[in-house]
């Protein structure tokens, strides 16, 4: 099987080449080539036997997408694109990577034809909903993005729906939670924050806290998340039918419980690097987002998230920091 991951060296793509590159199979079946594309050279998994090919391009540039799909993979993990902030504050480059680089991927596909109709996973996310939100989002709430990265994350979702419902690709579209707690270096997320009031902490580092603690949202770890993208890639359009465009599952808890949380695995000298310093672009950002999802859908069709934001502070200590606090 060919298996090809834009975006691969994003945090998330990086995490997923190395699951695949360590199982060597995917669906039941075995790895024998990883395609992995983004604008800068993304990393090689260790341990992979099979082939490995690496595009270092603008997936949203002429020609690319075509040279990309030419191969012909069989099943594409697509998370290329710029975070919400990011989106945000660019317009263009937003609406570049995340609608022009989508859209060129499909249309890559669409023009192989010769039945050829490869898996496509893409990254979604739940800034497609927008204000005003009852008090758990349904399955089937309305597509009303109060932000430009929502928007761009939507018009994708259709796209996605209208290709796959018109036999030229077998795509899945996962609307992730906040992907905590993210490793490395801060990016431009407006929900970058809630994985720096805990990524710093428990690396002895000082950290603002944007928002108020009674800020509420759903998180999934890195792993879970993950194993989301795995998941996804194994379902068939039966069990999905038309609606290919699920919420994922996630632990909903305030700021405040995450510090809480953070002060019960590494204690009261991690939440004191905590400060507090109000951004009103965050907060406006973070307005707009809503805050917990049945996600009823997802978890019959077998996606698993964790069960407590304790859960994800600890698999942030396994995954990331060796398995052991610092001192």
């Amino acid at each position: 099987m060919h298996v090809m991951v834009t975006g691969a060296a994003g945090m998330i793509g990086r995490k997923l080449a190395e699951r695949l590159g360590q199982e060597g199979a995917l669906a039941g079946a075995a790895i024998t080539v990883l395609t992995l594309s983004d604008i800068v050279a993304p990393p090689v998994p260790a341990g992979f036997a099979g082939a490995v090919s690496r595009v270092t391009a603008d997936l949203a540039a002429a020609g690319v997408a075509e040279r990309l799909i030419s191969a012909r993979p069989e099943v594409v993990f697509h998370g290329a694109g710029v975070v919400s902030a990011e989106a945000e504050m660019d317009l263009e480059k937003g609406y570049h990577a995340n609608l022009d680089g989508t859209r060129m991927l499909l249309e890559a596909v669409r023009e192989v034809g010769g039945g050829y109709r490869p898996k496509v996973v893409f990254t979604s996310s739940c800034a497609v909903f927008g204000a005003p939100f009852p008090d758990v989002i349904p399955d089937d709430f309305h597509l009303t993005p109060l932000t430009s990265y929502g928007t761009q994350k939507a018009m994708c979702e259709l796209m996605l729906a209208d290709y796959s419902r018109r036999g030229f690709l077998d795509g899945v579209g996962l609307r992730l939670p906040a992907v905590c707690v993210r490793p490395g270096p801060p990016n431009k997320a407006a929900s970058g924050f809630f994985s720096a009031i805990i990524r710093e902490p428990l690396a002895g580092r000082d950290t603002v806290l944007p928002v108020s603690e009674d800020v509420l949202h759903t998180h999934a770890s890195p792993r879970a998340t993950v194993g989301f993208l795995i998941h996804a890639a194994g379902l068939s359009r039966d069990v999905l039918g038309p609606r290919i465009n699920i919420t994922m599952p996630g632990v909903c808890c305030t700021v405040g419980e995450q510090i809480e949380a953070l002060r019960r695995v590494a204690g009261d000298a991690a939440v004191a690097r905590i400060r507090r310093a109000p951004d009103p672009l965050v907060e406006r950002i973070v307005a707009g987002w809503p805050h917990r999802f049945d996600a009823a859908r997802a978890r019959a069709l077998g996606f698993v998230a964790e069960s407590s934001f304790d859960e994800i502070v600890r698999i942030h200590v396994e995954d990331d920091l060796g398995g052991r606090l610092p001192a």
